[in-house]
């Protein structure tokens, strides 16, 4: 099992892209796009993309997420943010 590398810092970048650095020093941007684009747990910041510079840094820096209108969490885990992250970077580095 490996440790959760918190996050030091996200901020968004346009709709559905988002500028991270993690504790590590690892910096990457991740567009989650293809995500929200589909499923009902994203059907808010869609109606809202204006709502999306919202986006919060939990205080441990292990997920970032957004409240809707009912106090509900939209979130996603620094893991898996780290992969998208890492995947996405070597996508461009290839089509360089």
């Amino acid at each position: 099992m490996t440790d959760i590398i918190a996050m030091h810092s996200a901020e968004p970048v346009i709709f559905g892209v988002v500028k991270i650095v993690w504790k590590d020093g690892f910096a990457g941007i991740v567009d989650l796009r293809p995500l929200l684009a589909k499923g009902e747990m994203f059907d808010f910041l869609r109606a809202h993309p204006d709502r999306f510079d919202e986006l919060k840094l939990e205080e441990h820096g292990h997920k970032i997420f957004w409240l809707d209108d009912q106090g509900d969490e939209i979130d996603f885990g620094s893991d898996s943010l780290r992969q998208r992250a890492e995947r996405q970077a070597g996508l461009l580095h290839l089509a360089s």
